[in-house]
């Protein structure tokens, strides 16, 4: 009698298995000699880490402590960071957070490449037509986006044109007290992209929900010619959600998904997971954003801020944990700046845990400085 290997046909634990298998190549890379990263190695020897030991996710997450992203990618040298096999190769060094002194830095290849062209698979092409013009108000310079939405307006045979932002700067204008120079700024950035819309046939956005209201205040978005809006970077609770679907993107009944008015395509995302897309049934949602990262490549984790080895129970609110798993970049349990609502697996489409309502960390006992990005 021949004795066979149960299987399973549930599909969380085949994300789970997946991501296992995700997580034993991810170590072999960059714990090696022959392809390994610098830092990660000595980190091992140094910690008393044997690699060869982790097999799962769970062993993953037991055997690393947080991720010092504050220390390691401000101070560490890049050298330190590049994997072994990618040494001579040229690299985009990326910024990441941070309002003042040193940037965190993020060295990179391929991965932004890889992980928009899998989000153009989620937008709709009667939202974001092939072949159409885009324009995003956002911050360019050394951030990835500038680079990681034209690779994705190219994936759906656009082109782009831009208008930069300088999130810093804002932040710091508000912090010191001075509003009014915020909102000048704000109108500043506006004009601009008026200005190209006016004289160019544009049929998709890519900004923040704060510049998409400032926009739509100046002209209707559908009566612009805009099908479809990417937006990201600022919180949206529930409330404004609503709003900018209704009113903004001018869709009478709610479906953020509708043709009537314009797309509504909420992101969550950063230089150092890549890009999560939204599900779908927003209104049904309670007008909840609910965001599904990339996984295997990231996952994330809505844990206990004050045990951070637990994740809180569905539906409440916890801290945002980050594991970054591709051949650029290992960073294990990174704590973010933000705090989420857990939220059960999409088995539709994403079989593994969401998080939702996205705002930063704290946000519910202190006020929070975003600016317009």
């Amino acid at each position: 009698m021949t004795s066979t290997t149960p299987t399973t046909t549930d599909p969380v634990m085949l994300a789970k298995d997946k991501l296992d298998a995700h997580v034993r190549e991810t170590i072999a890379w960059h714990f090696s000699p022959a392809t390994g990263t610098p830092y990660w190695i000595e980190y091992a020897k140094e910690h008393g880490i044997d690699p060869a030991s982790i097999k799962t996710f769970d062993e993953l997450l037991a055997a690393f402590d947080h991720f010092d992203a504050d220390q390691v990618l401000r101070y560490i040298p890049h050298e330190k960071m590049i994997p072994k096999a990618f040494e001579g190769r040229p690299y985009n060094v990326f910024e990441t957070g941070g309002t003042t002194g040193m940037p965190k830095q993020r060295v990179n290849w391929e991965d932004f490449q890889y992980d928009y062209t899998q989000f153009s698979k989620t937008l709709r092409d009667e939202h974001f037509p092939r072949g159409g013009n885009w324009l995003m108000i956002g911050p360019t310079g050394p951030r990835r986006l500038r680079l990681a939405i034209e690779h994705l307006a190219h994936c759906r045979d656009s082109s782009v044109y831009f208008v930069d932002l300088d999130p810093r700067w804002v932040k710091r204008v508000i912090r010191e007290g001075n509003p009014a120079q915020a909102k000048g700024y704000m109108t500043h950035a506006i004009d601009q992209a008026m200005t190209i819309l006016r004289h160019r046939d544009v049929t998709a956005l890519f900004t923040t929900p704060k510049l998409l209201e400032a926009l739509s205040e100046r002209m209707s978005l559908v009566k612009l010619g805009i099908k479809g809006a990417f937006v990201g970077g600022t919180t949206m609770d529930p409330q404004y959600t609503r709003f900018l679907i209704e009113e903004v993107c001018e869709q009478p009944n709610g479906d953020s998904m509708g043709t009537a008015g314009v797309g509504f395509y909420p992101t969550y995302g950063n230089t150092l997971m890549g890009v999560a897309p939204h599900r779908d049934n927003i209104k049904e949602n309670g007008w909840a954003t609910t965001y599904y990262c990339p996984q295997p490549r990231a996952v994330l984790r809505v844990v206990d801020p004050d045990e951070t080895a637990k994740t809180v129970e569905y539906n409440t609110f916890g801290r945002v944990e980050l594991t970054t798993l591709t051949k650029e970049l290992f960073m294990p349990r990174f704590l973010e700046r933000d705090e989420a609502k857990r939220v059960e697996p999409w088995l539709e489409k994403y079989p593994w845990d969401g998080v939702s309502e996205v705002r930063p960390f704290g946000a519910s006992t202190q006020k929070i400085v975003e600016g317009v990005y």
